[in-house]
């Protein structure tokens, strides 16, 4: 439960300043429903995920996009790609947004556009529950042959290699993985002995993962999400404005709420 008020206070921190338009009060932009493609994981609970009951796509980040369509008077249309190829693929135009829990970096916005942060978190070291060879990030880089499951090009890869190894991306001790839920799979059959993730998806995989896995050590530095587009896109401000005026009003807050508080998640 600590992580979980933690995150929130994180998220509270980000969500605090209202953009500038909305706060004096002027009109959402009206996009006269145009069809915006929204490329997503579907990896990432609770962001975004398949609910295991429902085999529905849902999480909070779904939640979020459809409201800032409603209130922008447009469509949404959403697919679906891997993490490896979902930057690549919208900097080429194929997809209007793409939303997975995008941390905000300097060499991204080379290749797309951010919206303004929706979200700050912090990574977190995941571990299974009866781990007791190390206990936070100094320690696990002082074993001689413990393994950290990532993927590659991601924050958490980037964290692993220069914030709890040692600077070096060719590291034998980084073992790469596809996707998220492979790491979490690969932790929980030994195969790894740590993962690194934002709060919002240690948080999730601790509370599914019925007592196998915890949290262990301090938070890791901090991200800011935000969603991504082509370079020049028009939709970005829009989008800004839609995310000011639901920082502003406290729907955003009622998202974490409900996501990161009061769901019950069905899947790792």
């Amino acid at each position: 439960m600590i992580h979980r008020r933690l995150f929130l206070a994180a998220a509270a921190l980000a969500l605090a300043v209202p953009g500038t338009a909305f706060a004096q009060g002027a009109a959402l932009p009206d996009l006269k429903g145009r069809e915006i493609v929204v490329v997503t994981e579907n990896a990432y609970p609770p962001l975004q995920y398949l609910d295991a009951a429902s085999g529905q796509a849902v999480g909070w980040e779904y939640d979020a996009m459809n409201e800032i369509a409603h209130r922008l008077n447009a469509k949404v249309r959403y697919e679906n790609a891997s993490w490896d190829a979902m930057i690549t693929a919208v900097s080429a135009g194929q997809y209007d947004i793409g939303m997975t829990g995008i941390t905000i970096r300097e060499d991204r916005k080379e290749k797309v556009d951010f919206s303004d942060p929706y979200m700050l978190s912090q990574m977190v070291m995941i571990v299974r529950a009866d781990e007791n060879r190390f206990s936070d990030a100094a320690s696990f880089k002082a074993m001689d042959k413990g393994l950290v499951g990532s993927q590659a090009g991601t924050t958490p890869f980037y964290t692993a290699v220069y914030e709890v190894l040692d600077g070096n991306e060719q590291n034998p001790r980084v073992k790469l993985f596809e996707t998220f839920g492979a790491q979490i799979q690969a932790l929980r059959a030994g195969d790894v002995d740590l993962v690194l993730s934002d709060l919002a998806g240690g948080q999730a995989s601790v509370a599914a993962s019925n007592g196998a896995l915890k949290i262990v050590g301090k938070p890791l530095g901090k991200d800011e999400f935000g969603f991504i587009f082509p370079k020049g896109s028009d939709l970005v401000a829009p989008v800004n404005a839609a995310i000011a005026a639901l920082k502003s009003d406290g729907t955003l807050d009622a998202l974490t709420q409900k996501w990161f508080v009061d769901a019950k998640l069905g899947q790792p």
